[in-house]
């Protein structure tokens, strides 16, 4: 990438960001996912996952694609770390695949993945880029679905073991791990709709997935103390801003019901020691207290470092009948003009980290996934010019500087993504990237958000050092 940026709008020349309102110290980083960029799906020994499965399961992914090869960053991530300390990046957030470092989800690990990754995170450290390691980002290992999955008590415990072997393997190149990603994606996504992997539709399945992957968080972070008592461990979940529709009574029960599956089951047991009782009146009757036994919501309040907060949108709830499984139906606020069809609404950031500063942790923040997709392209200049995303970036960190100023104690912000990629069951169909992807070339091309970014970087940086002068 060369220093010239592209041609650009007027708006987009505007300063990138109130710099002023973060801490000196803050965390400016960039964020993916194994699955989503590496690809060499059948190599170095790796394994199916359930992602594997259902994306070659005809129907079931658009277009029926695949993350095969995505962005082949197995093959070319010195490049792209290369790129990565180019735009001045020195956080980024990624994780490691379960099905890759131990394919059948138990005993010891690959040798030629520890190795895979020992490359990458060291390859992060040389170039003075700080890694922020998420250890499940929803790739389960097939042989553990097979043998039931996360409705499967079993699972949680291998996941602790694993968790505990990854840290003792490669804890000496990164000192901050996160458990678990969305496992609200995992657990109601992936067991009660269908529209994630595994793709099952069973809500007591989507329940006990629930209790056990907050089990699973629980184990490993007292797994990895064990073997690194210095390590900082974390979950990150997404939060959802739910609005009411009306200020009827009816709409405001569906708001708090909707809450309580999206978001209490998992922030209320690991912040605040128990379910509540809106999480329970919700889920007790899919089977939640069938799957609680004693101990276990000690073990999952076990204690963390920080907090991640992945968000995307504001959502409005009413009260629906025919919305199954919970009688709340939910549709985005406007204007939702992403590709995706979710809201923008800045404010919407500023609520759920005040929310979770407030009700649930007095634990230091992190935003560890914030971002949109657009239909971004290549134009006759070669150049991807995302003025909606500059938009975006520029609206949700002021945003987050209103949540500082309101006294949340947030440390830094990850953007979703640092690579166009396969987004999950809608293929590549969406991009959420600050670099763009050309599938058929493997091209990288850092778009407009790309040099702002790094522009916002600089200039904190700069005022930074001239705050400590």
């Amino acid at each position: 990438m060369t220093e010239s940026q592209p041609a650009a709008p007027q708006q987009a020349l505007l300063p990138a960001a109130d710099v002023h309102s973060f801490p000196a110290d803050f965390r400016w980083g960039l964020a993916t996912a194994a699955y989503q960029i590496e690809g060499a799906a059948r190599e170095g020994g790796r394994g199916p996952s359930i992602w594997d499965t259902f994306a070659h399961t005809p129907g079931l992914s658009h277009h029926g694609d695949t993350g095969d090869i995505a962005c082949d960053h197995y093959h070319r991530w010195n490049a792209d770390f290369d790129l990565l300390a180019d735009l001045g990046v020195r956080d980024y957030r990624l994780s490691v695949s379960w099905s890759r470092l131990q394919p059948s989800g138990t005993g010891a690990l690959n040798e030629h993945a520890v190795a895979f990754y020992s490359g990458v995170l060291a390859g992060l450290r040389d170039r003075g880029i700080t890694p922020l390691v998420t250890l499940y980002h929803w790739d389960l290992p097939q042989p553990l679905e097979d043998a039931g999955g996360w409705p499967a008590r079993a699972t949680a415990e291998r996941f602790a073991e694993f968790a505990r072997l990854v840290v003792e393997q490669l804890g000496h190149l990164a000192d901050e791990w996160i458990t678990l990603n969305e496992p609200w994606c995992s657990a109601f996504l992936g067991y009660g709709t269908g529209a994630h992997a595994p793709g099952r539709t069973n809500y007591r399945d989507a329940v006990a997935a629930a209790h056990h992957l907050n089990l699973a968080h629980g184990l490993a972070v007292a797994a990895i103390r064990q073997v690194s008592p210095d390590a900082r461990v974390g979950i990150t979940n997404i939060v959802q801003d739910f609005l009411p529709a009306t200020e009827s009574d009816s709409d405001i029960a569906a708001t708090s019901r909707l809450d309580a599956v999206c978001n209490r089951v998992f922030l209320d047991p690991v912040y605040l020691g128990d379910y509540s009782a809106a999480v329970r009146e919700a889920l007790e009757p899919w089977g939640l207290r069938e799957v609680i036994r004693d101990g276990d919501l000690e073990v999952i309040a076990g204690g963390t470092d920080f907090a991640g907060v992945n968000h995307y949108q504001r959502l409005i709830v009413r009260h629906d009948d025919a919305a199954a499984p919970f009688a709340a139906a939910e549709s985005p606020a406007q204007p939702a003009t992403t590709s995706f069809g979710w809201s923008i609404v800045p404010a919407s950031l500023t609520s759920v980290l005040v929310r979770v500063a407030t009700e649930f942790t007095s634990l230091p923040l992190l935003v560890t996934e914030n971002g949109a997709s657009f239909h971004d392209y290549v134009d006759p200049n070669g150049e991807v010019l995302d003025i909606e995303r500059v938009d975006y970036l520029r609206g949700y960190l002021s945003a987050a500087a209103d949540a500082i100023r309101a006294g949340v104690d947030l440390r830094g912000y990850y953007a979703w993504s640092f690579l166009d990629n396969f987004e999950w069951a809608e293929g590549y169909s969406k991009r959420f990237g600050l670099v763009y992807v050309d599938y058929r070339t493997q091209e990288r091309i850092p778009k407009l958000s790309a040099h702002w970014y790094r522009r916002l970087i600089t200039e904190h940086r700069g005022a930074a050092a001239n705050a400590a002068a």
